[in-house]
């Protein structure tokens, strides 16, 4: 690690996405002290040890035509051509006795001591004033100024986006002395990031960033777009931290935005409520253990292949055989699992090829438990690259079972926030099944107890990172109503509707749950 450099802030990492654990320093080096994540510092541009100028020869005054840069601008910057060791160069004057040279071949050295230098361009203007365009590098900073017709302050980084943060830092007390900062860096990806690393160094609503339709301000120079270029640079936008929007932004979203598809779920009660199911939603499916969770989901998951959608089901209690026999057994309605009779091969394989044969059925093939960022990675991989439109996970505490940890409930607070931000980035829609915690009452949910969000097992997290939490109720002692599932909206974002809202009936002869019409 570079130890002799000076300590400048706190980031957040990019790593493990902590708030502050990333520490930055003055050249350009970082650590993060949470999960060892480490940025090299820049390369240095090399220094030649010459004081004196006396290699530096023919110098003078010229304009730069191949970049449209006029003899008057160069003057203003004391930018000369010479030569260095019979090499044409160009000179930047950086005060102090520093000089930037630029060779043909784009290598960059100096003359004189470029430690105590400034930004290009500093040691020509005053240290106050209402605005100052900073940009990346010098013929850019000639550029502006010209397109300002020289009469606005403009100067420029030493050494490039990668040590943007380094020099504005050093010069910070100049910058911050104009009321305005117009950061004009090159549109690729380096200037971009660097941008908004400057802008966060000003107070709120003091730096702008301008956005251009070409790489840099001497490319638009040269295209002779400098209205164009003059016009970005004075419509510059006030810098905001990411997630921060203007509502005045979103009218286009607001006013043409798509229709939210909407798939109703195959209990037509439930729909009522709920007004169905859409991508872009966490729904969570809860109850007591032995409730029918699982046989629920399949029955949701089979709807939705049947609705020509693409699924992905992870069940992590069972083999991907066991679920694709049970997907199966809903299409032949007996439950294969628990048929004594010989199914005939041929009918078997014409209802296989029927229901999977298209390839909208995606399983994972792992049973156990499943450490969180790879499950994550696997339902995004299921997402992006196999375009799958919603996504089953059978069930959350198994996935945190094997964790080291052992705090259920931070675990669980953990996987919630990525699945829901998962759900953010991609718009699938999500199922996933929770357990509840023990009820205290003398009545359990195998005995028909009602479902509450205050049951969910472990953490607050599932009920308030949910968009629909459905819990399921049944009375699996009860030899009347043993079939019978009463079907309770706990939470309903879209709608804000909740409560009970049918029942469904298992019938153990076809393996199906169906609406149940009250008699």
């Amino acid at each position: 690690m570079e130890t002799s450099a000076k300590f400048l802030r706190h980031e957040p990492c990019p790593s493990c996405n902590s708030k502050d654990n990333l520490a930055r320093y003055d050249d350009n080096h970082a650590y993060c002290f949470g999960c060892q994540y480490y940025e090299h510092a820049e390369p240095q541009t090399p220094i030649i040890q010459n004081t004196n100028m006396t290699e530096l020869t023919e110098q003078e005054y010229k304009p730069i035509i191949s970049r449209k840069i006029t003899i008057d601008t160069c003057k203003k910057y004391n930018y000369k051509f010479a030569k260095y060791k019979n090499e044409l160069v160009h000179v930047a004057d950086y005060g102090n006795g520093a000089y930037k040279l630029r060779f043909k071949d784009k290598r960059f050295s100096w003359l004189g001591d470029a430690k105590n230098t400034g930004l290009f361009g500093e040691q020509l203007f005053r240290n106050s004033g209402k605005r100052l365009t900073l940009v990346e590098g010098e013929l850019d900073c000639l550029s502006v100024s010209q397109v300002y017709g020289n009469q606005w302050p403009c100067v420029s980084l030493k050494n490039g986006a990668h040590s943007a943060v380094k020099d504005v830092t050093k010069s910070l007390e100049f910058l911050s002395s104009y009321t305005e900062i117009i950061i004009c860096f090159d549109q690729d990806e380096p200037g971009i990031k660097a941008a908004k690393q400057v802008a966060e160094l000003f107070q709120p609503g003091q730096a702008k960033i301008a956005t251009l339709p070409m790489k840099d301000a001497n490319e638009m120079l040269v295209a002779g777009r400098t209205k164009e270029l003059l016009n970005c640079l004075w419509d510059a936008k006030v810098f905001r931290p990411d997630g921060i929007v203007e509502a005045s932004e979103l009218l286009d979203k607001v006013v043409n935005k798509e229709v939210v598809e909407t798939i109703n779920y195959p209990f037509p009660s439930l729909n009522i409520k709920t007004k169905g199911l859409r991508k872009g939603e966490l729904v969570t499916v809860t109850a007591g253990t032995g409730i029918g969770k699982s046989q629920f989901c399949r029955e949701l998951a089979y709807h939705l292949i049947k609705e020509k959608k693409k699924i992905g089901y992870i069940a992590l209690e069972e083999s991907i055989q066991k679920s694709a026999e049970s997907l199966l057994s809903l299409e032949l309605n007996t439950p294969l699992h628990l048929t004594t009779e010989k199914i005939d091969k041929k009918k078997l394989t014409a209802s296989f090829k029927n229901l999977f044969n298209n390839g909208n059925v995606l399983l994972y093939n792992h049973f156990g438990s499943l450490e969180q960022g790879h499950l994550i990675s696997k339902i995004r991989y299921l997402a992006k690259a196999l375009q799958c439109e919603y996504i089953f996970l059978d069930h959350l505490s198994i996935v945190i079972s094997g964790n080291e940890s052992g705090d259920e409930r931070r675990n669980l607070d953990a996987i919630m926030t990525g699945l829901r931000s998962l759900v953010s980035e991609t718009g699938i829609g999500l199922i996933v099944v929770s357990h509840l915690r023990r009820t205290f009452n003398d009545k359990g949910h195998e005995e028909g107890a009602s479902t509450s969000l205050g049951q969910l097992r472990g953490s607050h997290g599932i009920a308030q990172l949910s968009d629909i939490v459905l819990g399921l109720e049944r009375n699996q002692q009860s030899a009347k109503t043993q079939n019978l599932t009463s079907v309770r909206v706990l939470k309903n974002r879209w709608s804000g509707e909740t409560g009970l809202c049918g029942r469904i009936n298992y019938d153990p002869t076809t393996g199906r749950l169906q609406e149940h019409e009250e008699i």
